[in-house]
Order: C-alpha cells, then sequence, then structure tokens
C-alpha cells in the first residue's frame, strides 16, 4: 500500500524504515540495581555506576537479558547465541559516561518478521532488521531556567531495546499499523509497557522518497517521535519536503532531523553520523554474552499466546470476522475481557457449545456498546464500570427473552452508571419482557383497531407500514413486548 505523492516530475513513492526504542520492563537497570520506576523526583534512582564514577564497573542485568530474547521469539526472529556490548563514543550531554554501552556488529536479536492488519482486509509483512540492547540516556530539561539545562539522571541507564526494521513501510497507515502491533507484541510479552506518553517506547523515523521503480535515494532521519498519530504525520511533512528538495534541484542530505508538530514541520539538528563516527569498540568491561540453546527454550516455553496466535483461536473458536477478532486481541485486556464474556450461558441453542455464549452477540456489546462508553467516559479496560461477569449476565437475559434488545441498553447505561448487575436492575424496574401470547394479542388488537388506516394500507400490500404497527405495539407495551412474537402476530392477523 504505498503512499504516493504527485511532483511536478512525476510520482514519489516514499520508502520508511522504523527504530522503535522500546524500554524494558525491569526493577533494576541494564548495569546497575538503581530503581528504574516512573516519576520519582530527578535524581533520585541514580547509582554511582550510572553517574560514572571513577573504578565503577556494570554488571549486566540478567533480567534484561531475558526480556530481550523473550521479545525477539515473540516477533519471530533469530536469537544470537552470541552477542557483544559495545561502546559508541557520543558526547551525550546527559550521559555521564561520554559513551553509550550498546550492540553493533553482533545484537542478541536477528531478522524477523511482523504481519500488519490493514484496512480492507490486506495484509502486510515487514522485516525486523535486528534488535538490540542499550542503555537509555538521561533527560535534559531546557524549561526550568531561561539560562540553564537541568539534567535528570533517573533514566540514565535504563535498559532499552531498539528494534530495527527493514525498509519495507511504504504509508503512513503502515507505519502506525507497525508500531501497534510492536506495542501489542510488547505488551503481550509484557516486556514493555508501550506507554509512549511516558516516553518507555518512541521512534526514529527514517524517510526517503524514489520514483517508483528506482534504487533507494538518500534518507533522513527523524528523531524521538512519541507517538502514533506523530509518526505518521512525520512521515507526510518529511516525504513532502524531500519531494520538494529533489524537484528544485537539490539533493536531500543524510542528517538529523527533529518534528514540531506545532509548526508541522521537520528542522535539522546536526549532520547523520556514520557508524565509524561512532568509533564502535567491545566494552572492555562486560565479556561477550553466550548464551546456551537451552536457557533459550526455557525462556520459549514461557511465552504467551500473541495476538496473530490468539486472533486465529478467535475465528476458529468463536466463529469470529477476521476484523472483528483483530479489534479484540489488538489488547491483551480486551482479548481477556472478551473471552470471560463467552465462558457460561445457554447451552440449549443449536449448535451451541457447553458453557458458551453467542459470539456474535458478544462481540457486538464489547465491541460497540461497552467500548463506546468507555471511549465517551475516557476509561481503560481495566476500569470498566461492567465486569465481564455482569455483561455476560446481560446477554444471558436477551438470550433466554428476559428482556428485549431495546430494553437491555436502558440496562447496560444503568449498569455503566452505577456498577450493579442486570438481574437486579429489571427486577427492580419490572422491566422483563411480555412474552404472554395473550397480553400481546391484545395490544396488537388495540393496535390495529385504533388505526384503520394503516391497517388497510398493509392488506393492501405496503409492508413497511408493519413496522409502525410494531413501534405502537412496543410503546404501549413500555418496550417490554417480545419484538418477535409482536411481529408475527401483527402478520398473522393483517396478512393472513
Amino acid at each position: 500500500m504505498s503512499y504516493i505523492l504527485q511532483g511536478e516530475t512525476g510520482e514519489w513513492e516514499v520508502v520508511v524504515g522504523l527504530e522503535v526504542h522500546a524500554q524494558v520492563i525491569s526493577n533494576a537497570k541494564l548495569f546497575s540495581g538503581s530503581s528504574t520506576e516512573f516519576g520519582a523526583e530527578p535524581n533520585h534512582q541514580v547509582s554511582l555506576v550510572d553517574a560514572a564514577m571513577p573504578g565503577m564497573l556494570p554488571v549486566i542485568n540478567e533480567h534484561c537479558v531475558e526480556q530481550a530474547v523473550k521479545t525477539g521469539l515473540g516477533l519471530k526472529a533469530k536469537i544470537n547465541l552470541h552477542s557483544v556490548f559495545e561502546r559508541k563514543n557520543y558526547f551525550y550531554a546527559d550521559l555521564p559516561q561520554g559513551y553509550q554501552i550498546s550492540q553493533f556488529l553482533y545484537p542478541i536479536v536477528g531478522e524477523g518478521k511482523v504481519v500488519l492488519d490493514l484496512e480492507g482486509g490486506k495484509s502486510a509483512e515487514i522485516g525486523i532488521e535486528r534488535l538490540h540492547m542499550e542503555q537509555d540516556a538521561g533527560k535534559s530539561m531546557h524549561d526550568q531556567d531561561p539560562r540553564r539545562t537541568f539534567i535528570d539522571l533517573n533514566r540514565s541507564g535504563v535498559c532499552l531495546m531498539e528494534i530495527v526494521s527493514k525498509p519495507d513501510i511504504r504509508s503512513p497507515e503502515e507505519a502506525g499499523a507497525y508500531v501497534r502491533k510492536i506495542r501489542t507484541i510488547l505488551r503481550y510479552l509484557e516486556t514493555c509497557d508501550g506507554n509512549m506518553e511516558q516516553g518507555s517506547m518512541r521512534a526514529d523515523v527514517n524517510v526517503s522518497v524514489r520514483h517508483p521503480g528506482e534504487e533507494m535515494r538518500t534518507r533522513a532521519e527523524v528523531k524521538n517521535v512519541n507517538s502514533v498519530r506523530f509518526i505518521m504525520q512525520v512521515i507526510e511533512v518529511e516525504a513532502a519536503r524531500q519531494v520538494d528538495v529533489w524537484e528544485s534541484g537539490g539533493e536531500v542530505v543524510q542528517e538529523t532531523r527533529l518534528f514540531d508538530p506545532n509548526r508541522n514541520e521537520t528542522r535539522s539538528m546536526r549532520a547523520k553520523e556514520f557508524a565509524h563516527d561512532y568509533r564502535y569498540f567491545p566494552d572492555p568491561d562486560l565479556l561477550p554474552l553466550d548464551l546456551a540453546p537451552e536457557y533459550v527454550d526455557t525462556i520459549a516455553a514461557t511465552l504467551p499466546e500473541l495476538p496473530d496466535e490468539k486472533k486465529e483461536r478467535f475465528i476458529s473458536e468463536f466463529g469470529l470476522g477476521p476484523y472483528d477478532a483483530g479489534v479484540l486481541v489488538g489488547e491483551k485486556r480486551n482479548a481477556e475481557y472478551f473471552e470471560r464474556v463467552m465462558q457460561g450461558g445457554p447451552t440449549d441453542k443449536p449448535g451451541g457449545k457447553k458453557g458458551q455464549r453467542d459470539a456474535k452477540a458478544a462481540v457486538n456489546w464489547v465491541t460497540t456498546n461497552l467500548f463506546g462508553a468507555l471511549n465517551a467516559a475516557g476509561k481503560d479496560i481495566a476500569d470498566s464500570p461492567i465486569s465481564a461477569d455482569q455483561l455476560g449476565e446481560l446477554l444471558d437475559l436477551m438470550a433466554d427473552d428476559t428482556i428485549s434488545g431495546r430494553i437491555a441498553k436502558d440496562v447496560f447505561d444503568v449498569m455503566f452508571e452505577t456498577g450493579r448487575n442486570a438481574g437486579d436492575i429489571v427486577e427492580e424496574k419490572g422491566l422483563k419482557q411480555i412474552t404472554d401470547t395473550g397480553a400481546i394479542e391484545a395490544a396488537v388488537d388495540e393496535a390495529i383497531a385504533g388505526n384503520p388506516e394503516q391497517a388497510d394500507e398493509v392488506r393492501g400490500g405496503n409492508d413497511k407500514a408493519i413496522g409502525w404497527f410494531v413501534g405502537q405495539v412496543m410503546k404501549a407495551t413500555g418496550g417490554k413486548a417480545n419484538p418477535q412474537m409482536v411481529n408475527q402476530l401483527l402478520r398473522k392477523k393483517l396478512m393472513g
């Protein structure tokens, strides 16, 4: 799904590669025992190692290694049993060592792939080039004082996984889908929380343009983009800038740029460095990291069911369509909520599985009614006032004709507002559906007798007027009559 820009010299295709920086979920930093908890007072989580005091030596955090391997397995990538930490020599104002411990020639994870679900039922496969581990830098704060920059080293030394894609992305939409998919996988694995607003996941966006069929042209890198929306904006803005440069007779320079969302533009930051500019060399304080195959196998055995596998199971086990299944598995907690809703319910329906509710009804109520109410209230599913068991009870009341679908919506609103159970609300408000044929027939006869002209229209072949009569009967019964029975009786009496 290429993103094509029309220029004076013809069509231009955008080529994108992303470097996603994901902060590892770990209680301690990559090479020290300092806490990684978010939100601490500035410079309150800094060890002597983080502060680069003389004589302090880094000690590898095994849990971080395990998290990186787990992520590589989740990305269907090759795990390199031999990897090496190297020093990336570069001036970091907020990294006291003056260099970053990273991985260059021998990363811990090699090539993998991610499959994207796109609009219209389409899919795209994006290659993963590598995943390597590195320590994060601290935070420079330029807005605390007009004359000085303050440094917070709490984040300095926190373990990052840098997930580098191949230049397979061809549109802002694909880039957005890719980042969302990476975030979903990491959250399922519990290796990164994916909270971009807290900086625990961000991306460097590499953009170039070319005429379709051409070789790759020079790319520019936009650093530290911290939302999916901004990543998509960056691609549009930077691609348009590069087209203008090429078509005006200039050449795009390989450089690092920053994105200004307020002005919707990218600005040059510095010339893009190459590997030799960083003078990489193996860190003399850290031995090569050599993993045993059994170690990797042990981690592989702990992997949870991942989004793609869960989606396929939802399709095969519950009979969901690919779109609904994809929406549900996009967030692990949403998928877990849906599965909880599916447990229980009537078992006497034709073809129904024992202890399993109707999937079509469940997915509609979860994705439409519940998600809509949560979005309007600014709540997450973890904060839902309606538990999965409570929503399941509401579905059961509809399934056994205790209440109608219309009444169920009113009950749902009360449940969402109060957190009360559906059955209690139905009993208290007297909302049970009228299924007594005699009572419904009386209401039908009254509606027909009171509206002879409309009745003659139905008898004359105007089938749509039946719906008007259904509405009259439902109004007369306070919405409690069984709509199917109302419809059947009206057709029997008016159409024979």
